[in-house]
């Protein structure tokens, strides 16, 4: 009993009667008992006994090194040795265990000994309790080499799997009727005795807070057993995705917790863990699984984000851009915009992206996804991963583009980073570079050219193009070439409308005559009728639709005219200023053999190198996009 020793400093004593014939030391922790109670129970003192019962000194010492548990896991085998009773409870079990495997204390030195006790607890109490089982793995890390070698961490961790793959219900705390097992604080009662353990939800996440208490690398091991055992790879990346918003902040904002989700079973005797957050990182990375998901692309975002802010390894990284690559098409705008935690003067790590970006162009369609009722799979099932990537970088680039340390070379770079067969419209692209053109004042004309370039003027809108006509911080080639296409377009449309309106003409045509002595033939007739009047509004709307054909065409002939103008000027050295005024243009100086034919050659070649200001202070801005 315990009242057989008692403790002065760091000596322990037994109060038997009889003076010590042993001291055993365990950590500078010293014990001075008597050699017959260990060496009936123990084939380790047995042995240290032997070497020294020739020695003609009354008492010997024993030296214990590295023993599991420390002084007071042998303060505990020392009352079994001389009581034969000892108190197992899951939180020393494992130690005890490795404790009794140390000192050899089988059932030949003993019936009943301790390794068949510690034993038998072990496999009919703890590995059938699902608390029980991970306050003992949460209590064996200071063990954790020995137990895996006595198998003893391979039992639980299979215990776990098993348990979690369970109905909750067939096993550890009760799970029905909370009605009447639950406390007045939320908690669960059994036999009217408050457990300290919340209500747990039957759904296949209530065993993730649990497991979240264990350290990083019993963690890692429990998730592996799982995998091994066949769990589902959407509650393996549900319980990983717990375990690192619980140790990483910040995490949180990027995949937070839904409302209305249920209590799990908290148990108040487990503790957090304590954890290297950059371990805690790398080791979460090497455990997710190569799958898709919107809501997966969210947390790897933010793992990413935490990543660089912790400065974890090189490799780490490459896997994190690679993975959010993988599916870059369900990923969101604010989940992009990464802050630049490096020496880099600009605001968001563009370079950052940009290699994002490389890994979803070559490791597109290698990954498969989670089932469409986990994690958020769906996106637009409209439109392909490349288009939606393609809007995803336009709008990027329009967030970055206010950025004033953003260097043109980049914005090209992101831009180009998609190919052009991918953008159905070009609207956004312009956007993005109007935004920077006006947050970057002071480029030169050849870098606007340069960035202008990565447009294709055939795919602008009409509302594109009548802004880009009027946008005086664009080169005078551009608006030029905008002007052209924006004919183009409107020839087009205005051909495509005709030639509908004359077969709805010549459709409607019989309808006047006919019969109307049916009902089916009445409702005919009037929907003829209706449709006659929606054309008639439809020519109207052409009509201006040519009147302003026809006052492009003019201005465009008008441009013609005074460039001519400008040339013969020139060549009689005369100052073009007055004409340039009189346009409302602002002519830069150019090869005399570049300037008579650079109208003329718009269409053919559309990299004319003419550079012109128009200054429209009343004009209006793009307000579309």
């Amino acid at each position: 009993m315990a009242r057989n020793f008692y403790r002065e400093g760091n000596n322990w004593f037994c109060s038997a009667g009889l003076p010590s014939d042993i001291t055993v030391s365990v950590d500078g922790v010293h014990f001075h008992l008597h050699k017959f109670p260990l060496i009936s129970k123990s084939g380790k003192m047995a042995q240290i006994y032997e070497q020294y019962q020739y020695t003609p000194r009354k008492t010997f010492k024993a030296v214990l090194e590295d023993f599991p548990g420390g002084p007071d896991t042998f303060y505990i085998v020392a009352k079994f040795c001389y009581n034969g009773r000892v108190e197992l409870t899951p939180k020393n079990i494992i130690t005890l265990y490795c404790a009794a495997d140390y000192l050899e204390m089988t059932d030949v030195y003993g019936d009943d000994n301790l390794i068949s006790k510690t034993e038998s607890y072990l496999h009919d109490s703890v590995l059938r309790q699902w608390k029980d089982c991970i306050v003992a793995l949460q209590n064996a890390e200071s063990v954790l080499n020995r137990v895996e070698k006595l198998q003893i961490l391979k039992k639980c961790l299979d215990a776990l799997s098993v348990m979690a793959c369970t109905d909750p219900s067939l096993f550890g705390w009760p799970m029905k009727m909370y009605g009447s097992l639950q406390s007045p604080g939320g908690s669960i009662l059994w036999n009217g005795i408050n457990t300290g353990a919340r209500i747990r939800s039957s759904e296949s996440d209530w065993w993730f807070e649990d497991v979240s208490y264990l350290s990083v690398n019993l963690f890692e091991k429990l998730i592996k057993a799982m995998q091994a055992r066949g769990l589902r790879p959407e509650s393996l990346v549900g319980a990983i995705i717990y375990y690192a918003r619980k140790y990483l902040p910040g995490l949180s904002r990027w995949h937070g917790r839904q409302a209305g989700k249920p209590m799990k079973v908290i148990s108040f005797s487990l503790s957090p863990a304590s954890v290297d957050q950059r371990i805690l990182l790398e080791t979460i990375e090497k455990l997710l699984p190569l799958k898709k998901g919107k809501s997966f692309c969210r947390f790897l975002l933010g793992l990413l984000r935490v990543a660089l802010i912790l400065g974890v390894d090189k490799s780490c990284l490459e896997s994190l851009e690679k993975r959010i690559g993988m599916q870059l098409e369900l990923a969101t705008l604010d989940g992009l915009l990464i802050p630049s935690y490096s020496d880099s003067d600009t605001l968001y790590d563009t370079d950052c992206v940009e290699r994002i970006i490389r890994h979803f162009m070559s490791l597109q369609s290698t990954v498969t996804a989670f089932s469409p009722a986990s994690l958020d799979l769906e996106a637009s099932p409209g439109s392909g991963p490349l288009k939606r990537v393609a809007r995803l970088i336009d709008s990027y680039l329009a967030e970055v583009a206010s950025d004033v340390n953003v260097k043109p070379r980049k914005i090209r770079s992101l831009a180009e980073a998609i190919p052009d067969s991918c953008r159905s419209l070009h609207d956004g692209l312009y956007r993005a570079l109007d935004i920077y053109f006006k947050a970057h004042p002071h480029l030169s004309a050849s870098e606007r050219e340069e960035l202008c370039n990565v447009i294709d003027y055939q795919k602008l809108s009409i509302d594109a193009c009548a802004h880009a006509s009027q946008n005086e911080r664009l080169p005078l080639r551009v608006v030029l070439q905008v002007l052209f296409f924006e004919q183009m377009q409107l020839r087009t449309a205005l051909a495509g409308c005709l030639h509908v309106l004359d077969t709805e003409s010549a459709l409607a045509g019989p309808v006047a005559a006919a019969p109307v002595d049916t009902t089916g033939q009445i409702v005919q007739r009037d929907g003829w009728v209706t449709i006659v009047r929606e054309n008639q509004v439809l020519k109207v709307d052409l009509e201006n639709m040519r009147s302003r054909v026809g006052e492009l065409e003019q201005e465009f002939s008008r441009i013609k005219e005074e460039m001519k103008r400008v040339t013969k000027s020139h060549n009689s050295n005369s100052a073009p200023r007055t004409i340039g005024q009189r346009i409302g243009c602002k002519l830069l100086p150019r090869a005399s053999d570049a300037r008579s034919d650079i109208v003329e050659s718009i269409s053919a070649s559309p990299r004319a190198s003419v550079e012109l200001r128009r200054h429209s202070r009343h004009k209006k801005s793009f307000s579309l996009f």
